[in-house]
């Protein structure tokens, strides 16, 4: 066999203790590296939070300060306070069962929460009622509030009723009640009216739908000899303002 001349042994022992403090080193390097890997993978990682569909949108208790107060309809007329209603400090399950999907119970446009012929519910409300003892006249007023887009669609739903509910037969005095509906400017982002009337009635009734971003406020009147436009009007700009500064 080959052998190792004396020289080249040397040298090779020589060389001996540099690879190892060459592995030593590296070795500690290499420890450095896989403790720091060690540390990182033992970091827990921090699960995303998810986004509450809720954020910013105000409650029901918050909602009622926008609600006009009892000064703003004037000598004759009392709350009526088993109309008087909000969904409090919490938020509640929206749901939407849109009177497109089929026919609308028209009834409803003689009813205080008319926007209910909709089928949309928000997370949050508030509404009260007023009526007046000498002249029998109503004014009622909600707010509602909807999740992203909803509040536009909810329009879009309310004009579709409409549209299916022409006439209906009023429950009390048996008769046909006649209904128009119109858009309306001036009054929010977009704003619908409607005008509900019978001959069997000392006047008709004028009922606003106003969306202001997530918010839909809608108003009910029969006060006045207009059958209650003037009065429906200016109690859903009051409302509708009030509203916009109501924060979540």
């Amino acid at each position: 066999m080959r052998r190792v001349s004396t020289a080249a042994a040397f040298l090779a022992v020589a060389a001996l203790p540099l690879a190892l403090t060459a592995c030593s080193s590296g070795g500690s390097a290499s420890g450095g590296a896989a403790k720091s890997a060690a540390g990182t993978a033992a970091t827990p990682s921090v699960a995303a939070t998810p986004e509450d569909p809720n954020a910013g949108l105000a409650t029901g208790a918050r909602l009622k300060t926008a609600l006009a107060p009892a000064s703003f309809f004037g000598p004759g007329y009392t709350l009526d306070a088993s109309a008087t209603r909000d969904s409090g400090s919490t938020y509640q399950e929206p749901s939407s069962a849109p009177a497109s999907a089929g026919k609308p119970d028209c009834g409803k446009l003689a009813g205080t929460s008319w926007i209910a012929i909709t089928g949309d519910t928000g997370v949050s409300f508030a509404q009260d009622d007023y009526a007046n003892k000498n002249t029998s006249a109503e004014m009622a007023q909600e707010v509602d509030v909807f999740r992203g887009t909803t509040a536009s669609t909810v329009l879009k739903h309310l004009k579709k009723a409409v549209a299916a509910c022409p006439a209906f037969k009023d429950g009390d005095t048996k008769t046909t009640a006649k209904v128009k509906g119109a858009a309306t400017r001036g009054l929010g982002d977009e704003a619908y009216t409607i005008t509900v009337t019978d001959p069997a009635w000392q006047n008709g009734t004028t009922l606003i739908a106003v969306r202001r971003g997530t918010a839909v406020v809608t108003v009910l009147s029969t006060a006045g000899h207009d059958n209650g436009a003037a009065t429906a009007k200016k109690l859903a700009a009051r409302v509708t303002t009030a509203a916009a500064k109501v924060k979540g």
